[in-house]
């Protein structure tokens, strides 16, 4: 699952392999070897990747859909007090429905 992510992270960035392997300091081999999930990235990569990409290690790994928690909470802090409210009630009526 990494690799399908790291994949459709760079192609969303729209990067080659080599470029990549370049900020990461790998090889462009090893991008592949990870995309083809022939490899598992060490942490200290997923942690460049996660920097890089401008996402959440969570959402890396495939634990999460949401790339940048903590952008998505920045995003609402400028709502109001009646606005918060009603995304409160939206979030808890989507978890019921689980």
């Amino acid at each position: 699952m990494v690799g399908k992510i790291i994949r459709k992270l760079r192609i969303e960035k729209g990067i080659t392999q080599n470029e990549l392997s370049n900020y990461l300091g790998l090889t462009p081999k090893m991008i592949s070897f990870y995309e083809l999930s022939e490899r598992f990235p060490p942490y200290d990569i997923i942690n460049k990747l996660a920097d890089y990409f401008n996402v959440s290690t969570d959402y890396l790994l495939g634990r999460s859909d949401i790339k940048n928690p903590e952008k998505l909470l920045s995003d609402y802090s400028n709502l109001s007090t009646d606005d918060l409210k009603v995304l409160e009630e939206c979030i808890e009526l989507k978890i019921k429905d689980k």
